[in-house]
């Protein structure tokens, strides 16, 4: 845990949130060292712990996490001009829905960063860039809106009881989007769909429901100044971009 909360490199003016806080292992490491924070826990029980033994500086919330909303949770620990940041021991079986949530949510809440352990492997889909074997939808919508950076390697025996498989934790530095596609949810709707052909060139992988007569998968790369032989996994966020803008125009 020293090495985790050493890579989070917390500073005594800054407020976090924390997703799942279970037992409070990083919950207690963290508590001496800020002003501020707000553990998230879903579990009854574990919450009634952590406020009977955590110290002041922390406000334990029985609560889903993706039922509550970021930019409320943002204003209970905002504190004049202290950073807020978030961190959390993501549960391996709704790691992916969170993650979007705060990609969503973070800028406009005010959140200057998150430090997540994940399962490596969907650590790996986060980082990935244009043209490996990990590059996906997950790493697009990181891109829109973070700058991703593992941090370190753990294996199973670093936690109790131990999972089956290798953890990384990863920081995500938000900033507000250079650019963002016009209608969001459904470039996000047809990038899902591109990878579900990965292996096609675009002008056989393009999907057929956003096909029309006047946009078929040619015209639109032609349009879209992309070629229309490559694939959806070489193209850059940009690039993505670029398609949707022609679909939205269509």
């Amino acid at each position: 845990m020293a090495k985790v909360v050493t890579a989070i490199a917390p500073q005594v003016d800054d407020r976090f949130i924390e997703i799942g806080a279970g037992r409070g292992a990083l919950t207690f490491a963290l508590a001496e060292r800020v002003g501020r924070l707000l553990a998230v826990e879903i579990d009854r029980d574990l919450v009634r712990v952590l406020r009977g033994t955590a110290a002041a500086t922390v406000d334990a919330l029985q609560a889903d996490f993706l039922d509550l909303d970021l930019l409320t949770l943002a204003r209970r620990v905002r504190s004049g001009d202290a950073a807020i940041r978030i961190v959390g021991n993501l549960p391996y079986n709704v790691s992916l829905p969170i993650l979007l949530r705060v990609l969503r949510d973070a800028a406009r809440a005010g959140i200057r960063d998150a430090v997540f352990m994940l399962q490596r492997e969907v650590a790996a889909r986060v980082v990935a860039s244009a043209g490996t074997r990990d590059y996906g939808p997950l790493a697009v919508m990181t891109a829109l809106r973070a700058e991703a950076t593992p941090l370190l390697d753990l294996p199973p025996g670093a936690f109790r009881p131990a999972p089956r498989v290798w953890s990384t934790l990863l920081a995500l530095r938000f900033r507000d989007p250079q650019r963002l596609p016009s209608d969001l949810d459904r470039f996000e709707g047809m990038v899902r769909a591109l990878f579900t052909q990965r292996r096609k060139q675009l002008v056989n992988a393009l999907p057929h429901k956003f096909q029309t007569d006047e946009l078929d998968p040619l015209t639109w790369c032609q349009l879209a100044s992309v070629n229309p032989k490559r694939r959806p996994g070489e193209l850059t966020v940009s690039e993505l971009i670029d398609l949707w803008e022609v679909l939205a125009r269509a």
